[in-house]
């Protein structure tokens, strides 16, 4: 009998669960200074990747070789899970009918806030999606509320990327405790109050 042909398919949330069980162990230390610096150098090369002065590439051939390395480079490493220590990796079936299987837009927002967030190609004419915002930085109590709101008023913002409260009510919001919960669900509520204030209820946090 000949070989039969196994079905494509993608690793769904339950396998990769499993797979990141039964993966290799490496320490985070090895992973960002050891495995993916090699392996990044190495593709590099492979790839003839070189950016010169241009930071945006443009050349259709760059952009190809960029997505061929990212592939490669995927393929090579595989995932890394920072709480078990463990790497899963797939195959490239298995990448690509994951590919297939992703989303190709997503509505963000609601209302009169909603945007559609698409793929874009080249110097497609249809605008990017515009995030606004401190973007993970660390903001003041003081401070937090007018500058959302100083982003979300700009009409060419279409979402708002949130900033860290560095403090909650005069108190560190130290990780792993529970100032840490009570200033992420304030940064949430904050946001919120910004945008209403903005008059933009509906933006995509």
């Amino acid at each position: 009998m000949g070989s039969q042909m196994t079905a494509k398919r993608y690793v769904d949330i339950f396998e990769a669960y499993d797979r990141f069980f039964k993966g290799e162990r490496v320490t985070e230390n090895d992973w960002d200074y050891n495995i993916v610096p090699k392996a990044a150098a190495d593709i590099k090369e492979k790839f003839k990747i070189s950016f010169g002065r241009d930071i945006i590439p443009t050349d259709e051939d760059l952009c190809e070789r960029l997505f061929l390395a990212g592939i490669d480079m995927l393929l090579t490493t595989g995932f890394y899970n920072t709480d078990l220590k463990r790497v899963m990796r797939i195959d490239e079936d298995e990448l690509f009918e994951g590919l297939k299987m992703a989303p190709t837009k997503l509505q963000l927002g609601s209302g009169k806030d909603q945007r559609e967030c698409q793929a874009r190609r080249g110097n497609a004419r249809r605008k990017p999606i515009i995030q606004g915002g401190p973007t993970g930085a660390p903001v003041s109590e003081a401070s937090f509320v007018p500058m959302i709101r100083s982003y979300a008023q700009e009409p060419v913002v279409d979402t708002i990327v949130s900033g860290v409260l560095s403090t909650i009510n005069n108190h560190p919001a130290t990780t792993n405790t529970p100032w840490e919960i009570r200033a992420t669900m304030a940064e949430t509520r904050y946001v919120r109050e910004a945008c209403l204030m903005a008059q933009r209820p509906g933006m995509c946090i």
